[in-house]
């Protein structure tokens, strides 16, 4: 509904501004208007009752105002072509993420291993946290403690900008995070909260005694229940409680205060005029509290995005938003908007669900659980997008639900319990080394560390010597990640399993991360390893020339866009996975083998989505195959995939 108070108050800050509306601010008026009144009713439904509100408004319009005016004439440009088109949707996109410090020291040498992931066809990097974090309380860069200044050892804000000039000369895109649910004890406002400032104290959730603290632990679970049990800290300077999810130097924020919101948004907005292409908002699903509940995936956390949504597609148009809230299938989709807000709430969100699914199949050798899935999964709206991985800087958690394991003939439980043993490297036959992480004795739950190239056998393999377990152990790795370049979204890949590297054990003897196992999976890159890529039949050669030509197949096949293109294939087989990619005239049949044995699939799989094709070309090997007869079969290899472009001529 058109509302023209609100028109006329957004009118009034523009001319205030001199904004050329008529002329070249056009496009942004436009979206400014047609964005109002959606702004005006979400941040009504979270602070209607407060006293300050209309004041609260005005500011907010001055700050979109503000933030568009100051960006540059460039970024400006780069908007409006992204605006053409949904440009996170292309195949052409493949990324990396890295921690700076330990890929390769600071910024100014990430400039100079440009030329490195080009050579790979990677074409956007998520740099792991930036900004200033306390040494010894950082969580991986995770505690902020300065949104706005990069910490010193990754280098200064100057060097990051000229970094994205460059990767901007090189057609390359940027991925930072920013951490909304919560500052580091350090940050001034926390600071300010210690020192008895009352303003800042309603900055987070600080009580004087334990009577409310104690009301939310009734409802509240232990995000890492060995390490940081609890969720409210005693500050010994305020003597009050404060609540503290994620570890006791990290305070959460009171977004129930308006102030806290603008606050947030401004730092958004300097994120997006630094010429960030994606900003990843980590842990969205605990941004808003409320007594009575666990805390997450309230529909004010789903407010609250939204509402941060509609105000950077007015201001900075060309950022795409990124959830990482790893959640249930049934909740992830809601990260993309529901209602009036499908496709406008989070462009882009992580596949965690599938992720972890890739490896349940690699385990058992059985696809059943992971097609399970599939229905739930392909509810994501068009318009938006996934996170594709095998592996990030995080643990892999088995959060699918039960009735998933279920129907692939499995006891919950005991299946959970077999994949941690598997992966942990406990069980008799697995060739995996990793470790488990969170372990929760109350409820068995456990998370899994360990890097690809380790999980998949690689780092027993070469402890053995085994040439054939170090063939199969990279079987597994390349299968592993073809299958998340193809299956639809942006595939990321972690650095170093771009190589093969296995487990990193040097973070037992850091007093700063022994205590998080997670740090095995996060290695320092040593570069004379990486060299090795140049020496024919070399591990790292072989996996770094593998994982190169698959991505330069997904950049020439458009099938592989996310165009709500994707069709999962019967399963003829339980040991292989099947979908169907197809876009215009492309029609792409792709087939993977979980099993360490050979496997067939009916030639019906290939009869049953339209005419049958003249010929099938792999894309993988330059196979041709001619369709056989109902009766006959279509061989995979241990570990096989099949890239299967459809020939009708």
């Amino acid at each position: 509904m058109y509302n023209r108070a609100l028109h006329t108050r957004i009118n009034e800050v523009l001319q205030q501004h001199q904004f050329d509306i008529a002329g070249e601010d056009n496009a942004f008026y436009a979206r400014f208007i047609a964005n109002a009144t959606a702004i005006h009713h979400l941040f009504e439904e979270l602070y209607s009752g407060h006293p300050r509100k209309e004041e609260y408004v005005s500011e907010l319009i001055n700050l979109v105002a503000k933030a568009y005016q100051q960006r540059s004439e460039p970024l400006k440009q780069r908007d409006e072509q992204k605006e053409s088109g949904l440009w996170f949707l292309s195949n052409g996109l493949v990324g990396t993420s890295l921690y700076v410090d330990r890929f390769c020291g600071d910024i100014s040498n990430l400039v100079k291993k440009l030329d490195y992931f080009q050579k790979l066809g990677v074409n956007l990097l998520h740099l792991m946290p930036l900004f200033e974090s306390p040494m010894g309380e950082s969580d991986g860069g995770y505690a902020i403690s300065d949104f706005r200044k990069l910490d010193p050892r990754f280098g200064t804000l100057a060097d990051l900008q000229e970094l994205q000039h460059r990767m901007q000369k090189e057609d390359m895109y940027l991925m930072l995070d920013i951490v909304l649910n919560h500052t580091s004890h350090r940050h001034h406002w926390a600071e300010a909260a210690k020192a008895g400032d009352p303003v800042y104290q309603q900055y987070f959730h600080v009580y004087p005694d334990r009577v409310i603290p104690d009301q939310f632990e009734e409802s509240l679970p232990d995000v890492f229940p060995d390490s940081a049990p609890g969720n409210f800290t005693y500050n010994v300077e305020m003597k009050q409680w404060v609540m503290t999810v994620f570890h006791q130097y990290q305070w959460d924020l009171n977004f129930s205060n308006p102030r806290v919101f603008l606050e947030m948004l401004d730092n958004i907005f300097f994120y997006a005029n630094l010429g960030v292409d994606v900003l990843r908002i980590d842990a969205p699903a605990f941004i808003w509290k409320q007594v009575g509940t666990n805390c997450q995936n309230l529909p004010q956390a789903h407010t609250l995005l939204r509402l941060i949504k509609q105000c950077v597609h007015v201001a900075a148009p060309g950022m795409a938003l990124l959830a990482e809230a790893i959640v249930s299938p049934r909740e992830i989709m809601k990260y993309f908007g529901t209602g009036n807000f499908i496709a406008r709430e989070c462009d882009l969100a992580y596949n965690a669900t599938h992720m972890a699914l890739q490896w349940d199949a690699l385990a058992t050798a059985d696809t059943r659980v992971m097609l399970a899935a599939q229905h739930e999964l392909l509810q994501k709206p068009y318009g938006t997008s996934w996170i594709t991985y095998t592996r990030c800087h995080d643990d892999i958690g088995l959060g699918y639900d039960d009735y998933m394991i279920q129907h692939g003939g499995y006891e919950p439980a005991k299946h959970r319990k077999f994949l941690q043993e598997y992966y942990s490297g406990s069980h008799p036959n697995t060739p995996a080394i990793g470790a488990l992480f969170s372990v929760n004795p109350r409820t068995n739950d456990a998370r899994i560390s360990g890097t690809l190239a380790s999980l998949c056998g690689l780092e027993k393999a070469i402890q053995i010597n085994d040439a054939i377990a170090i063939d199969y152990a990279i079987r597994r790795i390349i299968l592993m990640q073809a299958h998340s370049l193809f299956i639809g979204g942006i595939p990321m890949l972690f650095y170093g399993d771009e190589v093969g590297y296995t487990n990193d054990y040097s973070y037992q003897s850091d007093a700063g991360k022994h205590y998080d196992n997670r740090w095995m999976h996060r290695p320092m890159i040593d570069w004379e390893k990486n060299k090795k890529i140049e020496k024919e039949g070399t591990v790292e050669d072989r996996i770094f020339a593998a994982t190169q030509k698959l991505i330069v197949i997904r950049k020439k096949i458009a099938a592989f866009g996310d165009h709500k293109n994707l069709t999962w294939l019967t399963p003829y087989n339980i040991h292989v996975a099947g979908y169907l990619r197809t876009f215009e005239e492309e029609k792409v049949y792709c087939l993977f083998n979980f099993s360490d044995k050979k496997s067939y699939v009916s030639w019906r799989v290939f009869r049953e989505h339209g005419p049958d094709p003249a010929s099938l070309v792999d894309e993988w090997t330059d196979n041709s195959y001619t369709l056989g007869g109902d009766p006959e079969y279509i061989e995979l290899e241990a570990y096989q995939f099949l890239i299967l472009q459809a020939c009708y001529v």
